[in-house]
């Protein structure tokens, strides 16, 4: 039996700080929870969502009372989960649906010791049932348990592993920023002791760097590393002509818009170190739209935080970057000619340079939205910021970029699925990054492929892009907002679109209560088809769609396979519920087949199910014979079967009662057969 049964560990990730727009180097009452009558964010109630699963609209206050609870039952809930004595739960978020359920984020400790890799996602119902947990590691107690906290390698040596990695990425630094601390490494294979190593300073580009270093502890080997950095009125050079929010009156007024958690913007005035000076004047007009004036990037930096911090509240009931209400602030003029813009989770802060020759400051409003996102995404799912979750960490990024665009309709930068199309980066006027079609950036990655997580994260995020597209707008040919797009498919199928606002209700969702850590492109569409199904039903055209986009970029199949497999088809598609520890069977009448069945008979089944590892499924002949098609496993912890499986039936009779064998053979979870379909 598997250590902890009836809980889901989808592999998922965390362990960031901050991310650049680009590639390093590249250039050109009392307060309670939320109420029975809680209701979803005013524009997120997409049209045929159930309204129950969708997030309900916190106020800080609210969400505080969330965490205090969670704080209070957090032994308990480790308990239930089966941890070791050693083994600390850490709140660290909390989101709630409409319904009541919550979804709670912990890290974890063992003896004190950081667990990295091991943070995880507890559903629980309203009334406090667990329905599912989602772990960034599929670790067992007593591998953790195994785990000893006793070093054969001194902190120096971490310290020189380090150095000697920042110095191989073009860091000048000669000592670490943060001294060796000991943590338990969860987030590839067998947990270990291990030190992690912060090395500072600059980056060769003049981006800030904070790499950090995992040793192993009785090696002194690396075993991973990952950069934190991620990359009134104003007259804004992007935007035209916005309203601010500003604080002050009569002859004295500053860049505080005390309506959005009180966002501040500085002036660094090209200094790469500090706050900066907070912009102030005599009236209340910012910039006159020319990169000469040093307001003009304020006002745009200001604008494009503002229009942010009101798409997450009112599209997806989040106020603020950690959903507490507090604003970050914004830095401009960064550096001299820097060609970059980053986030920084050590100054809660996102940090824009004036571009080539400071004439093309990277505070357009997608640019300002794509920063401002990577701290969302650090305070939720905390997307590891390498590998295949570095790529989708920058991609949420981008998309979200894109919903802010739509969102704020400015006419003078209309929504697109363009990436930094007002920088100009290239010096030509094109985009930085295309959705539609990745690979167009010369760079970008159109499919996943096996080595995709070797690739810089800029490019590997190209896929999940892709996805967006395509679960939005559909393949092929388009325009959108004066806009062409030609989408293409890895399968060369076609893929009808959702609309944009069901896809990025369905990415916000799945990031912040499916996501964790150590997330993958497959784990992330196991994430994003569990909440297709939540908000619209496993047999909806939504949750399809969902599939199918993912097939369209090499990630899994299609439902039912090949949407036109020839032959004749027979199906079942009556609804019915899994019971725990049970077998159902479904029938499938067959008729009018002459002869015996292919010897390539093709069975496509579609089961929701929040631990798809519990089941046995085979397929019997109407003379008894059984066919398997999967086997039950523990490692198995992803939700639902949607899979099409071949059966070589050659010497079965077609005709009779053909029956989909379910079994679920361990306790604690359950799910709903959805549909299976024989071609003939």
């Amino acid at each position: 039996m598997r250590p902890t049964p009836s809980r889901r560990a989808t592999a998922t990730g965390a362990l960031i700080a901050a991310a650049a727009l680009l590639a390093v180097g590249m250039q050109g009452g009392a307060a309670t929870a939320a109420s029975e009558g809680a209701t979803a964010a005013p524009a997120a109630a997409v049209k045929g969502a159930d309204p129950g699963a969708l997030p309900a609209k916190l106020s800080p206050a609210q969400r505080a009372e969330l965490l205090k609870e969670a704080n209070a039952t957090k032994a308990a809930t480790a308990k239930e989960l089966g941890l070791g004595s050693t083994e600390k739960l850490v709140v660290r978020d909390v989101v709630k649906d409409v319904d009541g359920t919550t979804h709670t984020r912990y890290e974890r400790t063992l003896g004190g010791l950081p667990v990295l890799g091991g943070d995880l996602v507890v559903a629980e119902s309203k009334a406090g049932a667990t329905r599912g947990v989602s772990k960034a590691s599929r670790a067992t107690a007593s591998q953790l348990k195994a785990v000893g906290t006793a070093a054969d390698v001194a902190p120096a040596t971490a310290e020189k592993q380090a150095l000697t990695a920042a110095k191989a990425d073009g860091s000048k630094s000669t000592e670490a920023s943060k001294a060796p601390r000991k943590v338990v490494w969860a987030a590839s294979g067998t947990p270990q002791l291990a030190y992690e190593t912060v090395v500072g300073g600059l980056q060769h580009d003049g981006t800030p760097n904070e790499l950090h270093v995992i040793t192993d502890a009785s090696s002194g080997a690396k075993l991973f590393e990952w950069q934190a950095i991620e990359t009134g009125t104003g007259n804004t050079q992007y935007s035209g002509t916005v309203t601010l929010g500003t604080s002050g009156s009569g002859s004295s007024y500053n860049l505080t818009d005390s309506a959005r958690g009180s966002h501040k913007t500085y002036n660094l005035n090209h200094g790469t170190s500090g706050t900066g000076t907070l912009f102030s004047g005599s009236d209340d007009v910012w910039g006159n739209g020319s990169a000469s004036n040093a307001e003009t990037a304020a006002a745009d930096a200001h604008y494009g935080a503002a229009e942010t911090w009101d798409f997450y509240k009112n599209v997806m009931g989040r106020t603020g970057i950690k959903g507490n209400g507090v604003g970050a602030y914004s830095r401009v003029h960064y550096g001299n000619s820097y060609v970059n813009a980053f986030w920084s989770d050590s100054c809660f802060c996102m940090t824009y340079g004036d571009g080539s020759g400071n004439s093309k400051p990277l505070t357009s409003l997608d640019v300002a939205a794509h920063e401002m996102t990577h701290g969302v995404t650090s305070n939720t799912a905390g997307l590891n910021y390498s590998g295949e979750s570095g790529g989708l960490n920058e991609a949420t990024s981008d998309i979200f970029a894109a919903g802010v665009e739509f969102y704020s309709n400015t006419s003078t930068d209309p929504g697109d699925y363009l990436v930094g199309e007002k920088i100009d980066i290239n010096g030509n006027g094109t985009p930085l990054r295309y959705m539609d079609k990745p690979s167009k950036d010369g760079a970008s990655k159109d499919y996943w492929y096996s080595g995709l997580g070797g690739v810089d994260v800029h490019y590997s995020s190209g896929p999940a892009n892709h996805f967006f597209y395509l679960l939005s707008e559909g393949s092929g040919a388009k325009t959108v907002n004066g806009v062409s797009y030609n989408s293409p498919t890895s399968d060369g199928l076609p893929v009808s679109g959702i609309g944009r606002d069901k896809a990025l209700q369905i990415w916000f969702k799945a990031l912040t209560t499916k996501f964790t850590s150590t997330t993958n492109y497959a784990a992330a569409r196991t994430g994003t088809l569990a909440v297709a199904s939540e908000l619209y039903g496993a047999t909806s055209a939504e949750y399809t769609a969902v599939a199918n986009a993912w097939a369209g970029i090499a990630v899994g199949s299609r439902p039912g396979g090949d949407p036109d497999p020839g032959g004749t088809v027979f199906q079942n598609t009556t609804v019915k519920a899994l019971a725990d520890r049970s077998t159902t069977n479904i029938p499938v009448v067959v008729s009018g087949v002459t002869g015996n069945a292919p010897s390539d008979l093709s069975v496509a089944v579609n089961i929701s199910h929040t631990y798809r590892g519990d089941l046995v499924l085979d397929l019997v002949a109407p003379d008894g014979t059984a066919y398997r098609l999967k086997n039950s496993s523990s490692s198995d912890s992803a939700d639902n079967v949607v899979a099409t499986y071949t059966v070589n039936a050659s010497s079965e009779v077609a005709n009779g009662t053909w029956n989909l064998k379910i079994q679920d053979v361990y306790s604690g979870d359950s799910g709903t057969f959805n549909s299976v379909k024989l071609t003939f």
